[in-house]
């Protein structure tokens, strides 16, 4: 019975080979996902939250994530700059930085903003084309936007 040899010892030359998908693929050119598990329902005194949300705005959040689905990250956080960005969490309002540290989330160093009208945002923290979504802020208090004059 003869043995059994490598395929490279037969001329294959395994040097020329390369991976299919690369591993350092940039997430910008992919569709955005969403991971709902960070959410919180409970009743607090925050001014933002998912206890939040009322039949209207529950569609309203789903129709805005639903319309950033047909679109790359790029177009979401480039493209759309003015009104969906990253914030760096020691921008963010102090009932918010107060709930990132009760979540145990306070080594996370920014999140993302996305807005779904003048005022209202869907915020989370993105990692690797996925948003955990955090928080409904319909008041933009999360983050305020600060004016020249501020």
């Amino acid at each position: 019975m003869p043995k059994k040899q490598p395929k490279a010892a037969f001329g294959s030359d395994v040097r020329t080979k390369s991976p299919r998908i690369g591993v350092t693929e940039s997430y910008h050119n992919h569709r955005p996902s969403w991971r709902i598990a960070k959410i919180e329902l409970e009743d607090r005194d925050d001014p933002f939250g998912w206890h939040l949300v009322d039949d209207v705005a529950a569609e309203k959040i789903r129709a805005g994530l639903a319309n950033f689905e047909s679109m790359t990250w790029a177009e979401i956080l480039v493209d759309g700059k003015k009104g969906n960005h990253s914030v760096a969490t020691s921008k963010i309002c102090k009932a918010a930085s107060d709930r990132l540290f009760a979540m145990r989330l306070d080594d996370v160093d920014q999140l993302v903003s996305l807005r779904l009208s003048n005022k209202q945002r869907v915020w989370g923290i993105l990692h690797q084309g996925v948003l955990d979504l955090l928080w409904w802020d319909p008041n933009h208090e999360v983050c305020p936007w600060q004016g020249k004059d501020n």
